[in-house]
């Protein structure tokens, strides 16, 4: 009878793990560049897409997990203790896996271009 027991609850175990919801996580992202990682939610959380603006222009960008009440709302980010509003972030939500977008790190071959156009400008500027 006990291994009857045993069995069932491993059965049940591994079909809660198997069901659980695998999401994008990137806790800041900035502009296009937000680098992702695959993250597993806890039971009663979706995947989550985060969008808002800092001072107006600089889009910021987070995903990941949240818990389901939390889902389809706006929310105040603050700095420290002072409740200054320094943006609004929206969070829409899906529950399907991965489906708060694909990896967003687009904006990272940027960064070697960047670096080597101000290496050549360096360079040009102690040649002359």
């Amino acid at each position: 009878m006990n291994g009857i027991i045993i069995r069932v609850f491993a059965a049940g175990f591994f079909i809660a793990v198997a069901h659980a919801l695998t999401c994008y996580k990137c806790d800041v992202g900035l502009g296009s560049l937000c680098l992702t990682t695959e993250t597993t939610c806890a039971a009663g959380e979706q995947c989550f897409s985060g969008k808002a603006e800092a001072a107006g222009f600089l889009p910021i960008k987070t995903k990941g997990c949240l818990k389901a009440d939390q889902c389809n709302k706006t929310s105040d980010t603050t700095i420290g203790s002072s409740n200054v509003t320094v943006y609004k972030i929206l969070k829409t939500c899906c529950s399907t896996d991965l489906c708060n977008a694909a990896p967003g790190a687009s904006g990272l071959p940027l960064l070697p271009l960047l670096l080597a156009s101000f290496t050549s400008l360096l360079m040009v500027s102690v040649a002359v």
